[in-house]
């Protein structure tokens, strides 16, 4: 099993001193990069012909803090097919386990611009180190039925958003819902200072890439679920022209007090997520 020490950077925090949870999902990335870079034959090359994220699962179990410098990733190849392969994650910091996360993964050729499948020694040398999947269960696909009360909110695509395939990084899809959720919430009322709401599950499905352009795409969140402390969001990434979408996303949110204890919604924002849950 792969070993890996993750460095944090102070902006990684969020305002509630603690490590954003869209940044986490960077270091998911980082640990993944250096996992298949580290490894023998022509698995790192891989990274340069181009390797396509088209889904993530991740389950947030404790807030990360800035007492250590690092996160510690165990990296492990969990499944191989003929066209993809999966990625499981065990992070910790200081001893006590953070988050548990499954990447799903296709080998691209970005010279034609197409999908393609894994070569006889790539699968090979992956299957090799394939282990039984960290233990985190789907939430679910986002149904179009869902979405039908959604929130609409125009998304502009930062130049720094773009990776080296000069597509949209898959971390910051991360960022662009939790931007588009916040907006949501807000909408009862100012949010208070600190940390109001923690995610304690969330999914992404990656549909199409997205390219720089400055013209607006669009985020549509919605909500299918309103618990005592807890909601679960579903949302989209649509091009509002043709209404092409780019990425799914089913996510949990737990509302907590000062301490990070789960509290009840306050009404005003029940009342607002109540009108964005789509009838049965």
């Amino acid at each position: 099993m792969f070993q890996y020490q993750v460095p944090k950077r102070f902006t990684d925090l969020n305002a509630g001193g603690h490590v954003d949870h869209g940044v986490l999902i960077d270091y998911l990335q980082e640990a993944r990069t250096e996992f298949l870079l580290s490894a023998p034959g022509p698995v790192p090359a891989m990274l340069d012909s181009g390797v396509l994220v088209t889904g993530h699962w991740v389950e947030y179990l404790a807030p990360i803090a800035y007492r250590t410098p690092t996160v510690d990733a165990e990296v492990w190849v969990d499944q191989v097919g003929g066209a993809r392969f999966s990625i499981s994650y065990r992070l910790s910091d200081d001893g006590v386990p953070v988050a548990l996360a499954r990447t799903f993964c296709v080998p691209y050729d970005l010279e034609v611009g197409e999908l393609r499948r894994l070569a006889a020694d790539e699968r090979a040398l992956l299957t090799q180190a394939v282990a039984e999947p960290v233990s985190v269960q789907p939430l679910g696909k986002v149904k179009p039925t869902e979405l039908a009360q959604a929130r609409p909110m125009p998304l502009r695509v930062r130049w720094a958003d773009l990776d080296s395939y000069r597509h949209v990084n898959n971390v910051k899809f991360f960022d662009y819902f939790g931007q588009a959720r916040l907006e949501l919430i807000a909408g009862a009322g100012p949010l208070r200072p600190g940390d109001p709401w923690v995610v304690a599950r969330q999914d992404l499905d990656y549909r199409l890439p997205i390219d720089f352009r400055r013209e607006p795409y669009q985020v549509r969140t919605g909500v299918a679920r309103v618990g005592t402390s807890s909601c679960e969001f579903v949302a989209d990434i649509v091009d509002p022209a043709d209404r092409r979408c780019f990425a799914t996303a089913r996510s949990v949110l737990v509302s907590v007090d000062e301490a990070g204890r789960p509290e009840p919604i306050t009404e005003p924002v029940r009342k607002l997520l109540t009108a964005r849950q789509a009838s049965d």
